[in-house]
């Protein structure tokens, strides 16, 4: 397994909308533990392939067992529960909303209330070529929705205010050119 660079706003690539993927192959096994390994290391609960500059619809997620902690407390145990999906699509959503903070590892540092339906269901392929379909609520349902969004070009400030959102990418793309200036 090898980490992954996750590219950052206000990388273009993170506005592309992802290809589906034809065939199951040993390089998309291997891609996605990287994707797992990756966003182990960057502490964060969801990874799209378009963050670490893959056009392929692909995501992983691991929200635990308790999908509702937060992930690497110090006083909690994580239980791991990685999923792994391949051509993912929303199914269905219910019309209840819930408010949830959101961060990104592709904006790091800046989070906002992001309202999404609290119930979904997510169609998809497993690495072993099995299709799949989750029901998801709380955490787990977010992370489906974020990542998802990823791979169609959307990021979680496009459903903040317009003033907010500008706020949010002019100091995400200033801290971007501070460091890669040095």
């Amino acid at each position: 397994m090898a980490l992954k660079k996750i590219i950052t706003v206000p990388n273009p690539f993170l506005r592309k909308k992802a290809i589906p993927i034809k065939e199951i192959t040993n390089e998309i096994k291997n891609l996605l533990d990287d994707m797992l390994e990756t966003m182990y290391n960057a502490n964060g609960i969801g990874l799209a392939a378009t963050q670490i500059g893959d056009e392929r619809r692909l995501i992983v997620i691991d929200c635990g067992q308790k999908n509702d902690v937060s992930i690497k407390k110090e006083d909690d145990e994580f239980c791991p529960n990685p999923i792994k999906m391949i051509n993912p699509e929303l199914i269905f959503f219910n019309k209840e909303l819930t408010v949830r903070e959101e961060g990104c590892l592709s904006i790091p540092g800046y989070y906002g209330k992001v309202k999404r339906p609290n119930i979904v269901k997510v169609s998809y392929i497993d690495e072993n070529n099995v299709k799949k379909v989750l029901k998801a609520d709380g955490l787990l349902a977010t992370c489906i929705q974020h990542e998802i969004d990823h791979l169609n070009g959307v990021l979680f400030v496009d459903y903040l205010s317009k003033l907010k959102k500008e706020l949010i990418l002019k100091k995400a793309t200033k801290d971007y050119n501070k460091k890669n200036r040095n």
